[in-house]
């Protein structure tokens, strides 16, 4: 039940039924909005209709507000519409329609909110997607919460989810790991091979390759062809940094149904030849020049005649070259591919999660979408920018360069993976994070991730005691469902419906704006006002969750707060974490 789209509905309904709105030819209703007014003090509801239709009806808003508010009184669910400002419309409920709300949640559980906005849309979630060149660190732990969240959010809104890590084994890179894991395999096998030199990986998590290198081929490598053993070297290795990269993304509980390889695209006859022989067909590629850059000229800038992509008539600053001056391709030749497979593969919304030093792909990779899709498929891109570590009142540094960085596994390692998670996502993607190790430990309520998990936590110890204390009392839906929520009148309590009664509003706005971290801050509302409803029964023994003197009050009571319990459940379980029965 989403009382904000009924009741969007219902002003919708009064808007088409009023005598002006037939003189004006194909209202647009799009922009009518009915959502929690800023100020609960206002009322209920708030619908922004007179605002957004006065001009189509060449009314003044407060004159149209009136007449839209005089048509919402008619309904019998209503108790009271009144009309503020310059025309906004604050809407009272009947307390009857809580009830009705209350109910929908304990039938529901923790499957209310989800939702069919969706509509079984196939979307791709690209995110992580690091090169396979040593384990996750910190830098990749933020891309990799917000993608997995995301694409729980979107299934939960209905979508047809694909999570996805492209596995970018065909650029120089791979040649040097596999360099350096050739000089590993050397030291094993007894060598001194004094410091690594500059430009190779000089991490230690390649020692263990380099063994197992030695226990697998002894001596052998070292008698091979050198393009042999080059070759045989980068798929060992890429494999090898691929199992580390699994279980570093396991113990964060991010999982990706599909493991796509770069190098699979690229041979002749394979998918980036193709891809741009059926794009020159279409005009889409192209033989010509680029204009130098803007500003200073660099001094290996080179005049000649390219193979070029015409994204600038797609929204890129400009047209993009795919072959390199030595005939291999370019990593843009690679995105081109690799896009209309995507597109192939039938998806309607690819969704890039990248870190924010790639800012920079954001024109291109929506051209590139939109040019081989014509316009039928949606390119979005997040960018996750940097989280800085504190522990103890100081930054922490990292430099993958030197070898000596933090890694994915240390952070959760400290504080957990729940910790790692929520706070990933309590703040905006595209916001500096701050993560303190010694905060996400605090147990109080300047620590968002506890705050919520004991929300869950308290709510099951109510239910618990009540177990316990009340003979007729069972924790069951079906016991939660014969409750009388008329019983409940306090102030704070229908508050608390109140506030579950956003939470299908909630998961649709997040998922329709692909911003995951609505849903960490929704549970921490909730969680405040249930642990200040607790609070309240402290001070006044008549408001709390149990009395055996008022069992039809009590049990209305811990239907809401098996109600709280299930929202905070289903919101943790969107964004990958647990939902404890009890704080340890």
């Amino acid at each position: 039940m989403n009382i904000f789209a009924d009741f969007a509905e219902r002003v919708t309904t009064v808007v088409k039924g009023l005598d002006l709105a037939a003189d004006a030819p194909e209202l647009d209703l799009r922009r009518v909005t009915v959502e929690p007014p800023r100020d609960a003090a206002h009322g209920d509801l708030a619908t922004n209709a007179a605002m957004v239709l006065a001009k189509q009806l060449k009314m003044k808003p407060r004159d149209l507000a009136e007449k839209i508010a005089e048509g919402l009184r008619a309904d019998a669910e209503i108790a009271a519409v009144d009309v503020a400002g310059p025309g906004f419309i604050n809407i009272r409920v009947q307390r009857a329609l809580w009830e009705r709300v209350l109910s929908d949640v304990v039938a529901r559980g923790d499957k209310f909110g989800a939702s069919s906005r969706g509509d079984g849309l196939k979307v791709n979630v690209e995110y992580v997607s690091a090169n396979p060149t040593g384990p996750m660190h910190v830098g990749h732990t933020r891309g990799a919460v917000v993608g997995d969240a995301l694409a729980g959010l979107l299934e939960f809104a209905g979508y047809d989810v694909t999570r996805e890590y492209v596995i970018n084994d065909a650029g120089s890179q791979i040649d040097t790991l596999a360099n350096s894991a050739f000089l590993r395999y050397r030291e094993a096998l007894g060598e001194d091979i004094g410091q690594i030199p500059e430009g190779y990986y000089p991490g230690e998590y390649l020692i263990p390759v380099g063994q197992s290198l030695a226990d697998e081929y002894g001596e052998s490598l070292k008698d091979m062809a050198p393009a042999e053993r080059l070759a045989l070297l980068k798929g060992y290795t890429v494999d090898k940094m691929m199992d580390m990269i699994r279980q570093d993304l396991g113990a964060l509980n991010v999982k990706h149904d599909v493991f796509f390889s770069e190098k699979t695209m690229h041979g002749q006859g394979k998918a980036i030849d193709l891809t741009l022989n059926e794009l020159r067909q279409r005009d889409l590629v192209y033989n010509g020049t680029l204009p130098p850059p803007k500003g200073e000229v660099p001094d290996d800038w080179e005049d000649r005649e390219q193979t070029l992509f015409r994204s600038s008539n797609y929204g890129d600053d400009s047209d993009r070259a795919l072959v390199k001056s030595d005939g291999s391709y370019t990593y843009f030749a690679a995105d081109v591919a690799y896009m209309r497979d995507k597109i192939e593969r039938g998806f309607k919304e690819i969704i890039f999660v990248l870190g924010a030093d790639h800012g920079g792909y954001v024109k291109r990779l929506e051209a590139i979408g939109n040019a081989i899709s014509g316009g039928d498929v949606d390119v979005i891109v997040r960018l996750c920018q940097m989280v800085k570590l504190f522990k103890g009142g100081a930054e922490f540094k990292m430099s993958k360069r030197s070898g000596n960085f933090i890694t994915l596994r240390d952070v959760v390692d400290e504080v957990g993976v729940d910790a790692v998670r929520f706070m990933m996502l309590y703040r905006k993607n595209d916001a500096q994070l701050d993560f303190d190790f010694d905060k996400v430990k605090e147990q109080s309520k300047d620590n968002p991730v506890f705050y919520v998990q004991y929300g869950h936590a308290r709510c099951q110890s109510v239910l618990r005691k009540a177990e316990n204390e009340l003979e007729w009392f069972s924790n069951s839906a079906h016991e939660m469902q014969s409750a009388d929520f008329a019983q409940l009148e306090d102030e704070g309590e229908l508050a608390l419906i109140a506030k579950m009664a956003q939470w299908p509003r909630i998961v649709e706005g997040a998922a329709e704006n692909h911003e995951p971290h609505r849903i960490a801050f929704y549970l921490y509302e909730l969680a405040t006002a249930l642990h200040a409803q607790h609070a309240q029964g402290k001070e006044k023994p008549q408001l709390r969750f149990i009395n055996d003197k008022t069992p039809e009050l009590t049990k209305a009571r811990l239907a809401l707060v098996y109600a709280v319990s299930k929202v905070i459940a289903s919101g943790l379980n969107v964004l990958g974490v647990t939902a404890p029965d009890e704080m340890r």
